[in-house]
């Protein structure tokens, strides 16, 4: 799906009509999460963000557990770091406030994780982050953030 200017204005985005702004934005918060030392070391990349929305990547060599699959805590970081992203590029600060997570499959080739908003109420929003492998379904994570107001 394509989003145009009048897109990163609609979801409570510092908008100030001026769409490259938003977009330098959020493309300054991206680099700044993949530069991030864990997201170095367990190699996520964050391939599309917008508010309320975000795209990670993660290759499972060098992250499996003694059974030859991807470890649950790489499976949750990369989540995590989809959830992160999805709740904080359109410069309102939100804090993890709950998590959960479900192992649906094992997995052992290139993870993605897509970060949606499904609820909003003001002071908390809701994110389900779906990861898979391919076609499959390797987990579930439902985080909830909590709006900071500075």
């Amino acid at each position: 799906m394509n989003y145009g200017p009048q897109d990163f204005c609609r979801f409570r985005m510092p908008c100030d009509n001026d769409p490259s702004r938003a977009e330098a934005q959020v493309r300054d918060k991206v680099a700044t999460f993949n530069r991030s030392e864990f997201a170095l070391l367990l190699g996520i990349s964050i391939t599309d963000a917008r508010d309320g929305f975000a795209r990670a990547v993660m290759e499972c060599p060098g992250k499996c557990n003694p059974n030859k699959v991807a470890h649950g805590g790489a499976i949750f970081s990369l989540a995590d770091q989809a959830f992160g992203i999805a709740a904080n590029c359109a410069g309102v600060h939100r804090v993890a406030v709950s998590v959960h997570i479900l192992y649906i499959a094992p997995a052992t080739g290139t993870l993605v994780a897509v970060a949606e908003r499904v609820a909003d109420n003001g002071s908390c929003d809701t994110y389900r982050v779906m990861v898979s492998q391919g076609e499959r379904i390797v987990a579930e994570f439902e985080g909830v953030a909590f709006r900071v107001t500075e």
